[in-house]
């Protein structure tokens, strides 16, 4: 015995795309396609993480810039950030300008100590310790904001402050 299928070409489509009707949250096919395409793409491209290769390659030369020598516009920003701790880049034509802040003190006195500059592969490191007034030293008793600007020769390196 032999059943008559008969499949009329809507019902055909409707069975290959939906009938159109969707549920409330439901996916169709051809969403979930998209959405699985979407997840592959991202996950090819990366994230543009760049791995930094830590290895001294050699010690850098700086300049240290003197309050009256930093442009307006780094001076500007240093600024408006220097009451907590920053970190800050500024690059101009010629120079990559470096700054290390440590926010408001209680008092005057500190200082600033560059612990490493140093080029590796694909960065820069530069690392600073914040140094108290000494005991024996007659302190400010207003507050202050210690930062440090070093300039190098403009170089197209991440800085990796530490």
């Amino acid at each position: 015995m032999f059943m008559k299928l008969t499949v009329t070409k809507q019902k055909a489509m409707e069975h290959a795309f939906g009938n159109g009707r969707r549920k409330k949250y439901g996916f169709t096919g051809a969403a979930a396609i998209i959405l699985m395409l979407s997840v592959i793409a991202g996950l090819w491209s990366g994230c543009g993480i760049e791995k930094t290769d830590g290895r001294k390659l050699k010690d850098l030369e700086y300049e240290m810039v003197e309050e009256e020598d930093i442009p307006e516009e780094l001076q500007a920003k240093i600024e408006e950030k220097k009451e907590a701790d920053f970190k800050l880049t500024y690059e101009s034509d010629r120079y990559l300008y470096i700054v290390r802040g440590y926010g408001e003190q209680e008092t005057g006195g500190y200082s600033i100590q560059i612990l490493e500059f140093y080029l590796t592969q694909n960065a820069i490191v530069f690392d600073t310790n914040l140094m108290g007034p000494s005991k024996d030293e007659v302190k400010n008793t207003a507050p202050s904001y210690p930062y440090l600007v070093v300039r190098i020769e403009n170089q197209d390196k991440n800085i990796i402050f530490q």
